[in-house]
């Protein structure tokens, strides 16, 4: 099993900047990708970015593609969101997800908040 602790959400201002954590822990050596996702109130869970073990990473578009940046510190079984320019629509819970089979994002952490005040 897979264990992951996201942290670092909070409430910003519009503008602002935040940078999230993923830490994982367990049986890290299965996971080949591990990725963010988000799901604002009342809307369904959509990707915001992904990195593989080997460095390969894509911020998707409809996210945060210019503003967020993703990236992992292999030593610290870690990954990372920064995310720049914040707006109101970014408010959600983010969550830290890990896949360890092509497609599919067996193992997810508990969810951090972000809050973009206007």
């Amino acid at each position: 099993q897979v264990q992951l602790v996201e942290s670092g959400g909070g409430l910003v201002q519009a503008g602002g900047s935040l940078r999230l954590s993923c830490a994982a822990s367990g049986r890290t050596i299965v996971i080949n990708t591990m990725a963010w996702f988000r799901q604002a109130p009342g809307k369904e869970r959509e990707p915001v970015a992904a990195i593989t073990w080997s460095g390969d990473s894509t911020v998707y578009p409809d996210s945060g593609k210019g503003r967020f940046t993703v990236s992992r510190d292999n030593a610290k079984n870690t990954v990372y969101l920064r995310m720049n320019s914040l707006k109101a629509e970014d408010t959600a819970v983010y969550y830290c997800a890990a896949s360890s089979v092509a497609g599919s994002y067996e193992f997810w952490g508990q969810g951090t908040q972000v809050t973009v005040s206007s």
